[in-house]
């Protein structure tokens, strides 16, 4: 007497509310077309941001602009027709800038959110408001310590040879720049702090790195002061690598809150 088998089929996968969070977040796939589409919503999302707040930023331009004058002493020189539009939109686009950056940040996290667990989602999220705060001490700090000698520097060199008179896009230009990539500058930091929560860089990587870190450091201060000086580009590049090694003591900070792999590759 012969026994029939019957065919065992595998057990069926809970529904999604018995898995755990990390595996639901973890499981989720995107097409390439999803992740461009969702990039798209992304940059317009934070370019409507930036064009809200440069809109808030065309009420404050004026006192903005004598607040930005008031190291120069002067009325700036205009060569041009529209270099007082230009100077006007510029000073607009700053404080836009700079009031949009929760909302900028906050969207570049969203796209790279579907590869994080929650758990991971909350960490960054997190940091947001810290971001904020990092970007506006950057930004202090560039106004009130790196722009009154760097403009003293640019004012009395050669001064028995060259009659000093700025034209107003090229002053602003200079100060501008000098103020926002400083504040995102301060940033770098929390964003390694934060990528050491997440497992993904380790203090041995960067001290591994310096080298690269000067280099970058030099062409990220050329990049913000388009002057050719010593003097200048030493005022920034100092503190770029100042904030490196702060980014190496928090990295180091970070991964005692996780474990992280010792034969991982990333450092």
């Amino acid at each position: 007497m012969t026994t029939k088998l019957k065919p065992t089929l595998p057990a069926p996968l809970p529904p999604d509310d018995f898995l755990p969070a990390e595996e639901i977040d973890e499981g989720a796939r995107m097409s390439f077309l999803d992740h461009l589409n969702e990039l798209r919503r992304r940059i317009t999302r934070a370019a409507i941001a930036l064009v809200i707040g440069t809109v808030i930023g065309f009420a404050v331009a004026n006192p903005v602009l004598r607040y930005l004058q008031s190291p120069y002493g002067e009325r700036f020189q205009v060569l041009d027709p529209t270099g007082s539009v230009v100077s006007f939109f510029r000073v607009s686009l700053l404080v836009g800038g700079i009031l949009a950056i929760p909302i900028i940040t906050y969207q570049l996290l969203m796209f790279i959110f579907p590869a994080l667990t929650r758990k991971e989602k909350a960490r960054v999220l997190s940091s947001i408001p810290a971001v904020t705060l990092l970007f506006l001490i950057g930004a202090a700090f560039a106004w009130f310590l790196l722009v009154p000698p760097a403009l003293s520097f640019l004012a009395t060199f050669q001064s028995d040879i060259f009659f000093v008179q700025w034209e107003a896009d090229s002053y602003l230009g200079f100060v501008t720049a000098l103020i926002f990539w400083m504040g995102v500058a301060f940033e770098t930091p929390l964003v390694f702090f934060v990528l050491s929560l997440l497992g993904l860089v380790r203090p041995r990587l960067l001290i591994q790195n310096w080298r690269i870190a000067i280099v970058g450091s030099a062409i990220a201060a050329a990049a913000i002061t388009p002057t050719i000086d010593p003097v200048n580009m030493a005022l920034v590049i100092v503190p770029l690598l100042v904030l490196y090694m702060i980014s190496i003591v928090l990295v180091t900070i970070g991964i005692r809150f996780v474990k992280v792999d010792p034969d991982s590759t990333t450092g």
